[in-house]
């Protein structure tokens, strides 16, 4: 397949370079593995609260938006450079890493957490890659198969204690290299893929040998977990991913996951999020709608809200107010797209 012919750059919004929503400008913060400390979580509530709507938005790739902002993000980007979540300004459109959000607190055949952060460390060192697009998406598994299952461009995957796989786009490359060499070896793919993308934005759209597909696990479940060492953490979600700045502060040190949801590492208090497995409603997504965009031709949110206490928890389902779908799940769901005269209900 030929890359596609494309006559306009990647618009993937960031910090400096915001999308205009109809609601104001909207700032996508990236969150390497999805981690944030308790003292960033007070940092992106204060931010929420004293320049956007009031809540942070999670997104589909385990990273967090600000709706609601003025065009003029200084103060934004000064407050979340004072945070640490904002450490190489010409890269942060291209800070986007999954991690097995469990990594290191229960199950897995590695710890990834740190691989996460030294991956962090090297695109930020290398000036070339702030030309990768803005959707190119970089990811470690730990060896349960979650985010690999997420499509990722490059990732590196554990396939035992040792040694992981290489996957292009999700697919096997065949290259085996040791959790030290994991860096290296996402480098070299990220180079690789600079060489030769032309106008394409992801791996998946190049003309490349079909490799095998490694089996994939669900998300991380909703609910209490127990943590290798002994201690409890919980995972939830908040309402059609969008969680307030108060709850976000009371969370404190959180991992946010590509299915938006979020893990409580210690504890099981968790103000704003749904941990009940067995809650109606609680697969139903949707895109932000009307008001928020000029594009929707309805408040999908309202109408997803109206029909949640009758779908059960099994039912994946997500809401879209045009044909653009924003925020749709990749795994297989109801698709339900708002028209003129209604939602037309199909699957995907």
């Amino acid at each position: 397949m030929a890359p596609p012919a494309r006559v306009r750059p990647d618009a993937c919004p960031g910090v400096f370079a915001t999308h205009d929503a109809a609601d104001g400008a909207l700032a996508r913060i990236r969150l390497p593995g999805g981690r944030v400390s308790a003292q960033q979580a007070e940092a992106l509530a204060g931010c929420a609260e004293d320049l956007g709507d009031g809540s942070v938005h999670l997104t589909s790739r385990g990273n967090v938006q600000l709706r609601g902002l003025s065009r003029d993000t200084g103060e934004l980007a000064a407050r979340l450079t004072a945070a640490g979540l904002l450490p190489a300004p010409a890269h942060e459109r291209v800070r986007n890493y999954l991690a097995s959000p469990l990594s290191g607190l229960t199950g897995g055949l590695v710890d990834v957490r740190e691989t996460v952060l030294e991956l962090d460390r090297a695109v930020c060192a290398r000036p070339w890659l702030a030309a990768l697009p803005g959707r190119f998406l970089f990811a470690l598994d730990d060896g349960r198969g979650d985010v690999s299952g997420e499509d990722a461009d490059v990732c590196w995957r554990a396939l035992d204690s040792s040694t992981g796989a290489v996957l292009l786009a999700g697919r096997d490359t065949g290259e085996r290299v040791p959790l030290a060499g994991a860096v290296d070896a996402l480098m070299r793919k990220a180079a690789w893929f600079l060489e030769v993308h032309g106008s394409a934005w992801r791996v998946r759209e190049l003309d490349l040998p079909a490799g095998e597909r490694l089996p994939s696990s669900p998300g991380v479940p909703i609910g209490v977990f127990t943590r290798d060492d002994g201690r409890t953490g919980v995972c939830g979600a908040p309402v059609l991913g969008q969680l307030a700045a108060a709850d976000l502060r009371a969370l404190g040190e959180i991992v946010v996951t590509p299915w938006r949801s979020v893990v409580v590492p210690l504890g099981t208090d968790a103000p704003g999020l749904v941990t009940d497995p067995a809650a109606p409603g609680l697969g139903i997504s949707a895109c932000i709608g009307r008001p928020g965009c000029a594009k929707s031709r309805a408040d999908v949110r309202a109408d997803a809200r109206a029909i949640m206490p009758r779908v059960p928890a099994g039912v994946r389902m997500h809401f879209s107010g045009c044909a653009r779908r924003c925020g749709r799940p990749h795994e297989p769901h109801v698709d339900m797209l708002a028209g003129s005269e209604g939602y037309q209900k199909g699957t995907a």
